[in-house]
């Protein structure tokens, strides 16, 4: 009759045995997998290949529509301003919209739509700003609020910008609203 250590032994050369099986098969699948191994589904994903001299983000951008700030100041003119509010959620943190509301770090944009540009009373606005020259027209803010640094480089706001037309033709007719 056998004591418990030669079984202990026993026991451990079985599952030794099974683990090795068990760890080669594992390390052949992972090396297969994904070159030809014949397996039909893997885990990950195949990023595409460059086109041409821009790569993959020059045909994107080439697919993408170009941005039309009169069509965004036109469909502005009948947006709908309540979806507009939850758009400038994204603008409150930095900027106030009650008539007499204070500059945060942004202006106060109450009455923002043909207020002259640079003109909210005690704001240090940028030099590319200042120089911008004229009223807010919808069209401005489009294109300001669709890529503030594209429209003035040396802005001081750091905000990306709404690249939603839909959204920002709502943000638009908000802000038109604030009379």
């Amino acid at each position: 009759m056998m004591d418990s250590f030669e079984l202990t032994k026993i026991a451990a050369a079985v599952l030794a045995a099974l683990l090795i099986i068990v760890g080669v098969k594992t390390a052949i699948d992972i090396n297969l997998s994904g070159h030809g191994g014949g397996h039909e589904a893997h885990a990950g994903f195949t990023l595409p290949m460059p086109t041409g001299h821009g790569g993959a983000a020059a045909a994107s951008a080439a697919s993408a529509p170009a941005f039309d700030a009169a069509k965004v100041a036109a469909a502005a003119a009948t947006g709908d301003a309540k979806a507009g509010q939850d758009v400038f959620k994204k603008c409150s943190s930095c900027h106030t919209i009650e008539s007499g509301g204070a500059n945060k770090t942004g202006p106060n944009l109450h009455a923002v739509v043909g207020r002259a540009k640079a003109s909210a009373a005690g704001f240090g606005y940028s030099d590319d700003i200042k120089g911008k020259g004229g009223n807010w027209s919808a069209t401005d803010l489009a294109t300001f609020l669709h890529d503030p640094k594209g429209y003035a480089k040396g802005t001081k706001m750091a905000f990306a910008g709404v690249k939603d037309s839909g959204d920002l033709a709502n943000l638009i007719a908000y802000l038109s609203a604030q009379k």
